[in-house]
């Protein structure tokens, strides 16, 4: 594992409980799995700003082939 940085965080109660809930994990995996989410929000802004820019040709038969 990468180093870590310990951090004290105050969420409300309902949140983190709904968090844990949908991700089925205990506190810390479910905070590590939301900053992992925001951080990654971040990028899929910028790949959609290229939406229509960006021409990409695509073979299927050769995809299949190359399996």
């Amino acid at each position: 594992m990468k180093p870590a940085r310990k951090i004290t965080v105050e969420v409300p109660t309902e949140l983190l409980r709904r968090a844990q809930r949908s991700t089925g994990e205990g506190v810390t995996a479910t905070v590590r799995r939301g900053l992992a989410l925001a951080a990654a929000s971040r990028a899929y802004e910028e790949l959609r700003k290229l939406r229509g820019r960006i021409r990409i040709s695509v073979d299927v038969e050769t995809l299949r082939e190359d399996r």
